[in-house]
């Protein structure tokens, strides 16, 4: 195993009493063109330990999941997009962990990243936002989510740059996963899917503003983002009816904002009574990929964003995090850093509405990606 592989595992969701605890027993990883439903791989391997939660040792603790952009596409039989830029990443990784002894780890070495530099200019990315409201005025979308992606090369020790990421301020979703020659690191705030027994949440966020009282009074009262949010809280409405028991989806609570590092966000919270049957694969492809973070419809915008996106999402943009028994916790993957053995990728966007203006849209992108490089 590389040294990437060698990085103790901290994955979001997991009680913290357990992450120095974890034992490594299993784990499968499947990338685009390894064949398979991905959603119906993640249910077989979970339910081999899908067993109550003692935390005894040698007892099952719980599976770390990551679900990449292209793999949630796949679940629902959309565009996966161009290329990943890092393709030592899995587009599905699964990792089961037992609970070990408590173990000291290491403190977090010296690391150097150096200049960051992105895939497309900001010319670009404003013209795929014009291409996306082009799209909105034929009705083809109604909001659509553009990513771009930066890449830099990196030395020293990579659980260094984890810790950097995963503790960013706010990062309530923040965690580490790696395997042989790949790392991913969250500082992500946006809770995805939670199921507690027979009960889901999903907590949608759109609306950024900078972390002040300006900001804060600017997204507070902006109608482009607001109706932005409200259009992804009614598409995770519609997600989360495919597998509710019918009359028990609700939003408990609507357009809230949170601080997250020098940010003011915008969040709700959408529940629902889960119907009999329903599986971890029936969950997984009602939600994938995360619908703060594709658009509505869901599908349409895949097929254009894969158009106007010159590189693959990989890991970011997608669910991390961590099932123990009957209870699922996933993350978003914002703010999400992925290492290869010598480069370091980090993606940003935001959604595009028909009240977007193409240059404040690169600026917030460019602003939530140095929340993130100005800690590395």
């Amino acid at each position: 195993m590389s040294i990437l592989g060698a990085v103790a595992p901290a994955p979001p969701g997991l009680d913290a009493a357990c992450r120095a605890r974890l034992v490594e027993v299993d784990r499968l990883e499947w990338r685009l063109g390894d064949g398979g439903d991905p959603a119906a791989l993640a249910e077989a391997f979970c339910a081999r330990y899908q067993v109550p939660h003692t935390g005894a040792d040698g007892s099952v603790c719980g599976v770390a999941v990551l679900i990449s952009a292209a793999a949630g596409a796949v679940m629902v039989g959309g565009a996966t997009g161009a290329p990943s830029p890092a393709p030592a990443v899995p587009d599905l990784a699964l990792v089961a962990y037992t609970h070990g002894p408590t173990r000291n780890t290491p403190k977090p070495g010296g690391f150097t990243v150096g200049e960051w530099r992105p895939s497309w200019s900001g010319a670009d990315h404003a013209k795929a936002v014009v291409a996306v409201q082009e799209a909105i005025g034929r009705g083809q979308v109604y909001v659509a989510n553009v990513v771009g992606h930066r890449t830099a090369p990196w030395s020293g020790d990579p659980a260094g740059i984890a810790a950097a990421v995963a503790g960013i301020e706010g990062a309530s979703w923040g965690g580490v996963l790696s395997g042989d020659g790949w790392l991913v690191a969250s500082g992500s705030p946006e809770a995805f899917l939670t199921v507690d027994g027979t009960r889901a949440a999903t907590f949608p966020i759109k609306g950024t503003a900078p972390a002040t009282e300006e900001g804060r009074t600017w997204l507070v009262e902006s109608v482009k983002e607001r109706a932005e949010h409200v259009m992804i809280v009614d598409l995770e409405r519609n997600d989360l009816a495919q597998v509710a028991v019918p009359g028990t989806v609700a939003v408990e609570r609507l357009f809230a904002l949170a601080k997250w590092d020098r940010l003011w966000q915008a969040e709700s919270t959408v529940v629902c009574d889960i119907a009999a049957g329903t599986g971890l694969g029936d969950l997984l492809r009602a939600m994938c990929p995360p619908g703060s973070v594709t658009g509505t419809p869901k599908l349409a915008m895949l097929d254009l964003t894969a158009g106007l996106e010159p590189v693959g999402r990989g890991p970011a943009m997608g669910a991390f995090g961590f099932l123990q028994g009957d209870r699922i916790g996933l993350g978003v993957s914002i703010r999400t850093v992925a290492l290869d053995e010598s480069r370091a990728h980090l993606w940003a966007g935001g959604g595009i509405t028909w009240r977007s203006s193409p240059e404040a849209e690169v600026a917030e992108a460019e602003a939530k990606a140095r929340a993130v490089t100005a800690r590395l």
